[in-house]
């Protein structure tokens, strides 16, 4: 079947931390009176989001998803904190952190994102963002400039489910109407992206940003940069 849509990935396939997570947090956490090394931050928040349960809120009414989502990210940041996060400032801090992540200057758009998304619309297919985010993605995506590049944002928490859960995929195909046959999806994560992808029945692709090069498995089809998804969307047409 012809290409009709390609999903992609959010952080790290089109946009980016402005700066480490753990420089970010200590600054922060610094202005709060909790002092905390970047260095150490930046590994224990690692951890803290590998060990996070999905991001996704099965069952929750769509009214309750806001608080759920900043009760899944408050989780996340104490379990970085430690120690710290019994301080009797941590919750102030908190707050600004989710406050400071939800602003356009926390984060830093990839040069090669609207130029491929204005090539993909070009071959009129359909796009959506697919991403295991929160409702804050929306409208940083607008501010970010890239909300007229994209038809659609489906989040894993109003879906109820993550990637690399095929019902997180499905519901993109729902909301595409286009069939999983029909769906190229392009992300920087083997696992959450490409495995996510091709057990949902996508044709899929890793976006290799980082140069894993040989460590990626040689079943995986990769690219260096978006601005090869054109040519291999042209493939697939």
């Amino acid at each position: 079947m012809p290409l009709r849509a390609v999903t992609l990935d959010a952080g790290g396939t089109l946009i980016e931390v402005a700066e480490p997570v753990g420089a970010t947090y200590a600054r922060v956490a610094g202005r709060h009176g909790i002092p905390l090394d970047a260095r150490e931050l930046e590994r224990r928040f690692r951890e803290a989001f590998a060990a996070a349960s999905p991001l996704a809120f099965p069952g929750v009414p769509p009214t309750q998803l806001a608080a759920a989502e900043q009760g899944w990210w408050e989780a996340v940041v104490r379990r970085a904190f430690g120690a710290s996060a019994h301080h009797p400032a941590f919750s102030a801090c908190f707050a600004e952190l989710y406050a400071h992540y939800a602003r356009k200057d926390a984060w830093h758009v990839f040069p090669d994102v609207a130029p491929t998304l204005r090539a993909l619309r070009a071959r009129s297919l359909r796009l959506a963002v697919l991403s295991n985010f929160d409702r804050r993605l929306v409208t940083l995506l607008a501010d970010l400039g890239l909300a007229p590049l994209i038809d659609h944002v489906v989040l894993s928490t109003a879906a109820g489910a993550a990637k690399p859960d095929v019902a997180a995929f499905r519901t993109a195909l729902a909301i595409l109407h286009t069939s999983a046959e029909e769906t190229l999806h392009v992300g920087d994560s083997i696992a959450e992206d490409v495995e996510g992808a091709r057990a949902a029945g996508f044709h899929a692709v890793l976006l290799d940003r980082s140069g894993l090069g040989e460590s990626v498995p040689p079943h995986v089809a990769t690219i260096a940069g978006l601005t090869q998804l054109p040519t291999l969307a042209d493939a697939l047409a």
